[in-house]
């Protein structure tokens, strides 16, 4: 199992940019799907953006295309999510998840492994 820990959350204004961190331990990311999810208060966890294994496709939402960008680097076993022209409507606790399939998925059960959260405000 991995464990994973996210981090880079935090008051922005809009139009603003952030990058939020998911380390993970316990086993090597490159063997996973990674993907982030967000939920808003009072709204169900959405899929913001998915990485298949070892980083060969990147998949978004239709929300976030062209303002964020999920990203990895191996040699420290870490995924970013890249949060660029930010609006109050990207408010939310934002999620990291690992996930065995080989292939590109966006339902929260195709992941196994969940970090806690991480909260980001937009101001407007």
């Amino acid at each position: 199992q991995v464990q994973l820990v996210e981090s880079g959350g935090g008051l922005v204004q809009a139009g603003g940019s952030l990058r939020l961190s998911c380390a993970a331990s316990g086993r090597t990311l490159s063997r996973y799907l990674i993907g982030w999810f967000r939920q808003a208060p009072g709204r169900e966890r959405e899929f913001v953006a998915a990485s298949t294994r070892s980083g060969g496709n990147t998949y978004y939402a239709d929300s976030v295309k062209g303002r964020f960008t999920i990203s990895r680097d191996n040699a420290k076993n870490t995924v970013y999510l890249q949060a660029n022209s930010l609006k109050p409507e990207d408010t939310a606790v934002y999620y990291c998840a690992a996930g065995r399939n080989v292939g590109y998925c966006s339902g929260d059960g195709c992941y196994e492994n969940w970090g806690q959260g991480t909260q980001v405000t937009v101001s407007s």
